[in-house]
């Protein structure tokens, strides 16, 4: 128990290896009866060896190797220390997020600090003990929540691959926006006593067009039509000036990114936070010049 004129370290020790009970493919009940589908899934946790199962997912912004499970790696050790310390010379203000839309006189704030870079702060109401030192890192489970959803790339639907563009005209880029490819997708696990929260969604796409140019997009793109002729794309849109006659095959080859956030809660700890993760979709981009005939 943490006062309130003290710093409580928290040794934060990954002691399980994570073993999911149910996948985010599809419904599934395991033996234990966790239930789970494609937008909402229950990873029941277990103490014991064995690897981990698919994670269904593509690829991950963080470090290691891409699908990896973070959870899985360096489970005999400690994985991180946290420290909470007591915020009052001075407290944060009155309206702070901080304080979680509580007032001042309801309670009191602490800040965490891991070695891990990860931080944040908790709120304590008045009467109740300090933030506690859990026995599993937080944010470990929040990973292998993660771990457990769908999270593919853009479902890019313009440039069509199929289709060829001219320079000097707007062109219109959109994704088609999916459960799998803009989310939200929620998922929950829980391990050592701790339960997690977890709910991760597209904030961006990042589109690299081939011609040296990016374009960040916060949305999928609003589909081109017709009657919208050669006006410029209201949210995510580019103009090539030059044709790719000169790109292997012909054309312009390009990247987009989408950059999922994943917003984490451990009620039990009072702790939260956020961490990303990024999915590539490839596409191209046939651009012509337009030759004009002069017949006067």
């Amino acid at each position: 128990m943490l006062s309130r004129t003290a710093t409580a370290a928290a040794a934060v020790v990954l002691a399980v290896v994570l073993v999911p009970a149910a996948h985010a493919d599809g419904p599934t009940v395991g033996s234990d009866g966790c239930r789970g589908s494609m937008l909402s899934v229950t990873v029941c946790a277990a103490d014991g060896g064995g690897s981990s199962g698919s994670s269904g997912s593509s690829g991950s912004s963080g470090s290691g190797p891409a699908g990896a499970d973070p959870a899985s790696t360096g489970s005999s050790k400690p994985t991180d220390k946290c420290s909470y310390t007591l915020v009052d010379d001075p407290p944060p203000p009155a309206g702070h997020q901080a304080w979680k839309g509580h007032a001042p006189d309801d309670g009191a704030v602490y800040k965490v600090a891991c070695d891990s870079g990860r931080g944040g702060v908790v709120f304590v109401p008045t009467g109740e003990a300090g933030p506690a030192a859990p026995t599993i890192d937080p944010e470990t489970v929040a990973r292998r929540a993660a771990a457990s959803m769908r999270l593919d790339g853009p479902k890019v639907a313009g440039p069509r691959a199929a289709g060829t563009y001219v320079v000097g005209m707007p062109m219109w880029m959109w994704a088609t926006p999916s459960p799998t490819t803009f989310g939200p997708a929620t998922a929950s696990a829980t391990a050592g006593g701790v339960t997690v929260n977890a709910t991760a969604k597209v904030t961006s796409v990042r589109w690299a067009m081939g011609d040296g140019a990016t374009v960040t997009c916060h949305g999928p793109g609003t589909p081109y039509k017709k009657s919208r002729e050669a006006t410029e794309s209201p949210d995510c849109g580019h103009l090539y000036e030059k044709p790719s006659y000169d790109e292997p095959d012909g054309r312009y080859k390009g990247t987009a990114t989408s950059t999922w956030t994943i917003t984490w809660e451990a009620p039990a700890l009072r702790d939260g936070g956020q961490f990303t993760e990024t999915r590539a979709t490839a596409f191209t981009a046939d651009i012509r010049e337009v030759q004009v005939v002069n017949t006067r």
